[in-house]
């Protein structure tokens, strides 16, 4: 194997390693700050709020369309009587926890880390096929071939997952409830559920 071919195909490998180490990274981040942020605490989809430890409830206080959050907060003046104050929060106003609205996938920060992993990819697949295109031994065409193969497949689950996680539209779950109208051949119109 030419020294040309060792080294592009160890710098696409690096490469190549280097945006899967980054994808599973961003999203073990994001699953263990959403933990962190709420530690303690129990999610009831029944009311759609946050229990405390010590039993009280944090309704959810505002929506922030633009930047896709839900924030949650509990009384104030329950939090400033509880015993558990120093330990939970120093603010005056009740304890708050923010919970994003869209999952991992669909969140500009997600969505920004799964771009710069095809890039990455996209680099990859670049410098094997310059490298293929200047050596031409067997062994060089075997593993720069490997390598392009496997860039190649991680690129197309990179760009198919990145589709059909578009920004901001999460797929519809059952939990949803979404509704959708559906207009009949005579024109009436009759409420359906879309799951």
């Amino acid at each position: 194997m030419s020294p040309e071919a060792l080294i592009a195909a160890g710098y696409a490998g690096g490469l190549l390693a280097c945006a899967l180490m980054l994808e599973w990274l961003s999203a073990h981040t994001h699953r263990r700050s959403l933990r962190y942020r709420t530690a303690g605490f129990a999610y009831s989809e029944q009311y759609d709020a946050w229990v405390c430890p010590e039993g009280e409830h944090l309704w959810p206080h505002e929506f922030d369309h633009e930047r896709r959050l839900v924030r949650y907060r509990a009384k104030a003046h329950i939090c400033n009587g509880c015993p558990a104050k120093e330990r939970c929060t120093d603010s005056d106003e009740g304890r708050e926890i923010v919970r994003p609205l869209d999952p991992w996938p669909h969140s500009e920060a997600g969505r920004f880390h799964r771009v710069i992993c095809l890039m990455l990819v996209v680099l990859a697949a670049l410098i094997i096929g310059i490298a293929l295109t200047r050596n031409h031994g067997l062994a060089d065409l075997a593993t720069l071939g490997a390598l392009l193969v496997l860039s190649a497949v991680l690129g197309r689950f990179l760009v198919r997952d990145l589709r059909r996680h578009p920004a901001n539209f999460p797929e519809a779950a059952p939990s949803h409830g979404l509704r959708m109208t559906v207009t009949a051949a005579d024109g009436s119109r009759a409420p359906s559920r879309w799951t």
